[in-house]
């Protein structure tokens, strides 16, 4: 049976956004989905969200889908290049994903501090290409958090199969989605 987990993002919760419905959408699909309430939510660290995503998924295989929003994408990412070898993901999903923020982002002090290290800690990409068999990220044209040139670094660095949706905001609650119909084709 296949089983996906969901990442939220910075300051986020399992119960915004879309994540309710998707939880529901893939359950008749008879698909579970654990979405964990990350630690630190407003204040994220790299070490302890990628140990709360290995606590999660217990048996990382060819079954397993893991999808991110924003920050979590960078998390799960993290998270497959510290895997084992021989374990290998079936797809990775980022929605809202990124590598650099937009100067919206930088008005605030609090912002630069904790982004800091997400931002410079480097991502051994060749380690995490050889821990998924396919990657996606789905990007909306007028996110404001996240520049959309930040696409081309998923499909040169993973090889993601890209996905531009018009108008969509940074893919939450906030810009009006409640609902995430377009991920659906994505999860098989």
């Amino acid at each position: 049976m296949r089983q996906a987990y969901l990442i939220h993002g910075w300051g986020g919760n399992p119960n915004e956004s879309w994540f309710p419905w998707l939880k529901e959408e893939l359950k008749k699909r008879n698909i579970s989905l654990e979405i964990p309430a990350m630690p630190n939510t407003d204040k994220p660290k790299i070490s302890e969200w990628t140990d709360k995503i290995k606590e999660t998924v217990r048996n990382p295989n060819k079954e397993v889908v893991l999808i991110g929003h924003s920050i979590g994408c960078q998390a799960i990412m993290r998270y497959l290049e510290r895997l084992d070898n021989n374990l290998k993901i079936g797809e990775v999903i980022f929605v809202a994903g990124w590598f650099h923020l937009t100067e919206e982002v930088w008005d605030e002090e609090y912002t630069k501090e904790i982004a800091k290290s997400w931002l410079e800690t480097l991502i051994d990409f060749k380690k995490v290409k050889e821990h998924a068999n396919l990657f996606i990220t789905i990007n909306s044209n007028n996110d404001p958090y996240v520049p959309l040139e930040d696409v081309k670094i998923f499909e040169k660095k993973l090889n993601a199969k890209v996905i531009i949706l018009e108008g969509k905001g940074h893919i939450c609650e906030e810009h009006g989605i409640k609902e995430f119909p377009e991920i659906l084709e994505f999860i098989k």
